[in-house]
C-alpha cells in the first residue's frame, strides 16, 4: 500500500503500467480515501492522482455525486475470478466501469430533461449529451459487455444493453424525476429504491386501472356538461389536465390509510369547480344553482363561485378524513400561506408534532409557481420552527402556459416552472398528464416521501389547458401552433380508454356506459363522490363549534380587569429565572423595573402590561402566538418575551413557565417576510378562534409588503366568504422624525377598508388601556380582526404610564374625554386627537396653562364610538371650536375618513370642524428632522393660536 502512494511516472505507457499495477481491489480502501480527498479538495492529492482523477469524464459538473461505497466494493470484486483466484483486471476495464457508474449517475442527474412527460410533444426535450455513450467513451462494443451497477437497484450486474434498457424506462419515461439536487444522501437513498425498483413506474393492476378510467371519465363528464348547459360561463375548465382528479383521490385514500385524518387544499381558480364536485362531494345541484344566480343561506356580498371553499368528510380504508378547501381570491398564490397557517393550527390543536394527522396540499398553476414570490416565501417557511407544517405535497397544474404568456420564453428565466423548490431541497415529480398510471405512481410516492421524511415535495403534472384563459377566450389568437395540437389531441379519458382497450380490459360499449352514468349523476344533482359521509354522524373531537363565535353580540363586552392579587402573582411567575441565569444588564434593569411596577413603587410601562395581558390569557389556559422580525424581543427593546443567558448558550420565556397546566405561549422572531408570514397567521386565526394570534411589524409601514393579504383576506374574508378571524396586527405607528418609511402604519388605508363591522381599528395611548384591548379581543366571544396603532416613543414616555389599579379594576375606552379634569364650561375649544400627538399637545397645554382646551382622545377609530363621543360632548356645552388634529399628512391618516363621520357626531348646530394636519403629501413623511421638527411645531401652533 505504500508503494501505491507514488505518483506515476510522466509518459503515457509508463502510467498505464502504473495504472494497472495500482487499480485493483486490494488498494480499493485506499483508492477510496484519496478520491474522496480529491472531490472534497483537489489539491488534497498528488498532481498526478489530480490530473487521473480529472480526466475523468464528468457528470454535468457533479462527478462529486459518484456512489463511491460501490465502486470500493467493486474493486473488491474485481481482485478475484468467479473462481476465487487472484486477477489483476486491465486499467481499461477498470476506466469503463468507472464510467458506466458515471453514466448510471447522469440518468439520476439528467435523465428528467429527457422523458416524454409533455403530451402535447411541442418542446422536443434535447437530449443531453451526458446520457450518449460516446460522452464516456462506450459506444455499441460494449453494449454486450456485463458491469457491476454499484448502486443501481433490482440488478447488481448486467450487460451494458440492460442497465441502459433499465435506466431508460426509470428516467426516461413519461416521469422525469428531480432529486439529485437534495443534501441528505438518505432521501436519495430511498426515491432511487422507489424509482429504480418500480422502473419509474409499477404495472398497476386491472382494477386499479379500470378505477383510473372511471375518475377520468367523472372529470370530463363534469366539463362538458357545464360546458354545453352554460355556455359561454365562465369556468376555467379543467380539460387538459383531468388527471388531477384522480390524482388527489389516490392521494386522499392513501393518506387516510397512513393515518391523516385531515387535509387542507388551497388552489386557485383552475379545475376548482372540478375538485369541488368530483372531491370535496359538493353536490351538483347546488353548482348548478350558482351558475343560475340563485345563492341558498347567503346573506353575504359574497364571491363567485370558483373562488368558493368547502369541507366535507370522505371514508377512507383507514378511517374518515376531513377535507377542507380554503377559500381563495384571484391572486392565485397567496392562499398558499394561509393553508400552511390553518394546517398548523389544526396539527397544534390536536398535539400533531410530526405532521402525521393533518396534510396540507396546495394545488399550483404552473406560471404563478414560477412568478409569485410568496411561492418562495411560503417554501422558505417550510422547515422553521414556528411555520413548519412537516411537509406540503405541491401539485402544479402545469399549463405549460400562462393566461397568453409563452411560460418557456417570457414567464420565468428557469428551465422548470418547479425550480424554486430546489431551495429546499425538495424531490421534483415531472409526470406525462396523459399517463394516468405514472401520475397514480408519483402520487403515491410523493406522499410516501412527505410522511416519511416530514418535507415538501412537488408533482409537476405536466398537461395542458384545453380552452383559453376562460371559455370565452380564443386562445389560438396568440399560440396558434399550440392549440392546432390540441384540437387534434384525443382527451386524456380517450386516450387512456382506448389504452384499456388495446390490454382487453374494456370496449366501446362499457367506456360509453361509463361516461353515460357519470351524465345521469349530474343531471339528477346527485353527490357524485361516492365515499363521502355525512360529517354530522362523526364523532370529531377536535373540531371547532363556531356557533358560539357566529352568533355573538357585538356590544357584548365583558370584564377585562383582574383581581391586584392575581396580577402580582402572576407578575411573580414571570419575574422567576432559572438558577444560574444570567441577563444583560439592560435587561436586567427593566426586570427589576417590573418587579417595582407589580408592587406598586413604580407605575406601569408598555412592555409590563403587555406581557401581563399575555399572562393572564395563557393561565386561564388560552393559546399566545405571536409572531414578527423583532418579536421577541421587541423592535424597541421594549417586550423581552424571550431572555438570552449572558454567560452561556440558552433562553428562557417566562410566558412558558406562568402556571401548570397554562395555555401554550409561542414567540417566533420570523423570517424577512411580511406577506407570507401574515397570511400564515391569517390561516392560524381562522382556524383556531380560542387562541390570540398577534402579528407584529417591525414598523407599521412594513404592512405595506402584505397589503394583498389585508385587502383579500384580513377585511373582506367575512363579507365574502363568511370566515371569522380574530388575528391581532400590532403596527408600530408615530411621527418621531424617522422619515417616510418608519412613520406610517397608513391607518386610512384601514379606514377605507372598514365597513359593516368587519374590522377594529384602534390605537391605544396608555399601557392599562393596550392591556385591557388585548383581553377583550380574546375574552368576547365576537372574532373581527384587531388592527392597533401601536406606539413607538411612547412604549418609553414618561406620561404615558398606568397604575396597577387601571389594570384591576378598569376597561378598554373606546373614547378617553377629560370630564374629570376640566370644568366643562370654561371650555371653548375642543380638539379631538388620537396617538402621540395627545401627548404633545397636553405638554403644550400645560406649559401654557390654558384650561379653555379639551383633548379629547379616540382610542377606538372603527367601529366609530359615536355614543360615547356624544356624551363626553354634553360635558363642555359651551364650546365652540372643534378640532381635530392628527400627526399625518391631511390627505391620510384618519381624517380623509372621519371628516364626516366627525361632522355628523358633533351635530348641525355646531360649526363645522377644522383639521389640523400636515400639508397633504404623497409620501406618508418628511426624512429631514429639522423640516419635521418645523411642521411639528406649526401644528401646535395651529390648536393653540389659530
Amino acid at each position: 500500500m505504500d508503494d501505491a502512494q507514488e505518483p506515476p511516472p510522466d509518459s503515457p505507457s509508463m502510467q498505464d503500467e502504473w495504472a494497472s499495477s495500482l487499480l485493483y481491489g486490494s488498494n480499493a480502501d485506499y483508492l477510496e480515501a484519496l478520491y474522496e480527498t480529491y472531490l472534497q479538495s483537489p489539491d488534497g492529492v498528488p498532481q498526478a492522482w489530480r490530473r487521473y482523477f480529472d480526466a475523468l469524464p464528468r457528470v454535468d459538473g457533479h462527478a462529486h455525486d459518484v456512489a463511491h461505497a460501490p465502486i470500493r466494493a467493486l474493486f473488491v470484486r474485481s481482485d478475484r475470478h468467479p473462481g476465487g483466484h487472484s486477477a489483476q483486471p486491465s486499467a481499461s476495464g477498470i476506466a469503463k466501469q468507472l464510467r458506466v457508474l458515471q453514466l448510471i449517475n447522469a440518468y439520476r442527474f439528467l435523465g428528467h430533461r429527457a422523458a416524454d412527460i409533455d403530451p402535447l410533444e411541442l418542446h422536443s426535450a434535447s437530449r443531453p449529451e451526458e446520457l450518449q455513450l460516446a460522452h464516456y467513451q462506450l459506444g455499441e462494443h460494449d453494449l454486450d459487455t456485463p458491469f457491476h451497477t454499484g448502486s443501481m437497484v433490482g440488478v447488481e450486474r448486467a450487460p451494458l444493453r440492460e442497465i441502459v434498457r433499465r435506466l431508460e424506462a426509470t428516467y426516461c419515461g413519461t416521469i422525469g424525476a428531480e432529486y439529485m439536487h437534495i443534501g441528505a444522501t438518505a432521501e436519495k437513498r430511498w426515491l432511487q429504491q422507489r424509482l429504480e425498483g418500480a422502473y419509474g413506474s409499477p404495472e398497476p393492476d386491472d382494477e386499479r386501472r379500470l378505477y383510473l378510467l372511471q375518475r377520468l371519465t367523472a372529470a370530463e363528464s363534469l366539463e362538458q356538461h357545464l360546458h354545453s348547459r352554460y355556455v359561454g360561463q365562465k369556468r376555467f375548465s379543467l380539460e387538459g389536465g383531468e388527471g388531477l382528479i384522480p390524482l388527489l383521490d389516490i392521494l386522499i385514500e392513501r393518506a387516510g390509510g397512513n393515518g391523516v385524518r385531515e387535509i387542507v387544499l388551497g388552489m386557485a381558480h383552475r379545475g376548482r369547480l372540478n375538485v369541488l364536485i368530483n372531491i370535496m362531494g359538493k353536490a351538483p345541484s347546488e353548482l348548478f344553482q350558482e351558475f343560475e344566480g340563485v345563492h341558498q343561506g347567503r346573506a353575504l356580498a359574497g364571491d363567485v363561485k370558483y373562488h368558493l371553499g368547502f369541507s366535507s368528510d370522505r371514508m377512507t380504508s383507514g378511517g374518515p378524513v376531513h377535507l377542507a378547501l380554503a377559500f381563495n381570491p384571484s391572486h392565485l398564490e397567496i392562499v398558499g400561506p394561509v393553508v400552511e397557517g390553518s394546517v398548523r393550527a389544526r396539527q397544534d390543536r390536536r398535539g400533531d408534532a410530526e405532521g402525521r394527522e393533518v396534510l396540507p396540499v396546495i394545488i399550483h398553476g404552473d406560471a404563478a409557481f414560477a412568478g409569485q414570490g410568496v411561492v418562495m416565501e411560503t417554501l422558505n417557511m417550510s422547515q422553521t420552527r414556528g411555520f413548519s407544517t412537516k411537509g406540503t405535497v405541491h401539485i402544479v397544474i402545469n399549463n405549460q402556459i400562462g393566461f397568453t404568456t409563452s411560460t418557456r420564453t417570457d414567464a420565468r428565466s428557469s428551465h422548470y416552472c418547479t425550480d424554486v423548490a430546489k431551495m429546499v431541497g425538495a424531490p421534483i415529480l415531472h409526470v406525462n398528464g396523459d399517463d394516468p398510471e405514472a401520475v397514480a405512481f408519483v402520487t403515491e410516492l410523493a406522499l410516501d416521501y412527505r410522511l416519511h421524511f416530514h418535507k415538501d415535495v412537488v408533482i409537476d403534472l405536466v398537461c395542458y389547458r384545453r380552452h383559453g384563459h376562460n371559455e370565452a377566450d380564443a386562445p389560438d389568437v396568440t399560440q396558434p401552433m399550440m392549440y392546432q395540437r390540441i384540437k387534434a389531441l384525443p382527451t386524456t379519458r380517450a386516450r387512456y380508454a382506448e389504452r384499456l382497450a388495446t390490454l382487453g380490459l374494456i370496449d366501446e360499449n362499457r367506456a360509453r356506459e361509463l361516461a353515460t352514468g357519470c351524465r345521469e349523476q349530474l343531471e339528477a344533482g346527485l353527490v357524485v363522490v361516492p365515499n363521502r359521509i355525512d360529517s354530522q354522524a362523526l364523532d370529531y373531537p377536535f373540531a371547532v363549534d363556531w356557533r358560539r363565535y357566529v352568533e355573538a353580540d357585538p356590544a357584548e363586552d365583558p370584564p377585562t380587569a383582574l383581581p391586584l392579587e392575581r396580577l402580582q402573582a402572576l407578575s411573580e411567575a414571570l419575574q422567576k429565572l432559572p438558577e444560574g441565569f444570567a441577563l444583560h444588564p439592560r435587561v436586567a434593569k427593566i426586570m427589576d423595573d417590573r418587579r417595582k411596577m407589580a408592587a406598586g413603587a413604580l407605575a406601569i410601562d408598555w412592555g409590563f402590561a403587555e406581557t401581563l395581558a399575555y399572562a393572564t390569557l395563557v393561565d386561564a389556559g388560552h393559546r399566545v402566538r405571536l409572531c414578527g422580525q423583532d418579536a421577541a424581543r421587541g423592535t424597541f427593546f421594549h417586550r423581552h418575551a424571550v431572555l438570552h443567558n449572558q454567560l452561556k448558550r440558552g433562553t428562557y420565556v417566562p410566558l412558558r413557565h406562568v402556571c401548570p397546566g397554562q395555555g401554550d405561549f409561542l414567540v417566533i422572531d420570523s423570517l424577512l417576510s411580511e406577506e407570507a408570514v401574515l397570511a400564515f397567521e391569517y390561516g392560524y386565526a381562522t382556524a383556531s378562534p380560542d387562541a390570540l394570534v398577534l402579528w407584529e411589524a417591525q414598523f407599521g409601514d412594513f404592512a405595506n409588503g402584505a397589503q394583498v393579504v389585508i385587502d383579500q383576506f384580513i377585511s373582506a374574508g367575512e363579507e365574502k366568504w363568511a370566515r371569522l378571524s380574530g388575528l391581532v396586527l400590532l403596527l408600530p405607528h408615530g411621527y418621531e422624525g424617522q422619515g417616510a418609511e418608519h412613520s406610517s402604519a397608513r391607518p386610512e388605508r384601514f379606514l377605507q377598508l372598514c365597513a359593516n363591522d368587519n374590522m377594529q381599528v384602534c390605537t391605544p395611548t396608555t399601557p392599562s388601556q393596550m392591556f385591557h384591548l388585548l383581553r377583550r379581543q380574546i375574552l368576547r366571544p365576537l372574532r373581527k380582526p384587531l388592527i392597533v396603532l401601536s406606539p413607538k416613543s411612547l412604549l418609553r414616555h414618561k406620561l404615558a404610564v398606568s397604575s396597577l389599579d387601571e389594570l384591576a379594576e378598569g376597561r378598554f375606552q373606546e373614547v378617553i374625554g377629560e370630564i374629570d379634569e376640566l370644568p366643562g364650561r370654561g371650555v371653548a375649544t375642543v380638539v379631538f386627537c388620537n396617538g402621540k400627538i395627545y401627548y404633545e399637545l397636553l405638554q403644550r397645554r400645560r406649559s401654557e396653562g390654558r384650561e379653555d382646551i379639551a383633548l379629547i382622545r379616540i382610542e377606538q377609530l372603527y367601529p366609530f364610538p359615536e355614543a360615547e363621543i356624544k356624551r363626553v360632548l354634553r360635558h363642555f356645552p359651551q364650546a365652540r371650536r372643534f378640532v381635530w388634529c392628527q400627526d399625518e399628512p391631511r390627505n391620510q391618516g384618519a381624517w380623509p375618513s372621519l371628516s364626516w363621520t366627525m361632522n355628523h357626531t358633533i351635530g348641525m348646530k355646531r360649526p363645522v370642524m377644522e383639521c389640523v394636519a400636515r400639508p397633504a403629501a404623497a409620501a406618508p413623511a418628511v426624512g429631514q428632522s429639522e423640516l419635521h421638527t418645523r411642521q411639528q411645531h406649526a401644528l401646535l401652533e395651529a390648536v393653540f393660536n389659530p
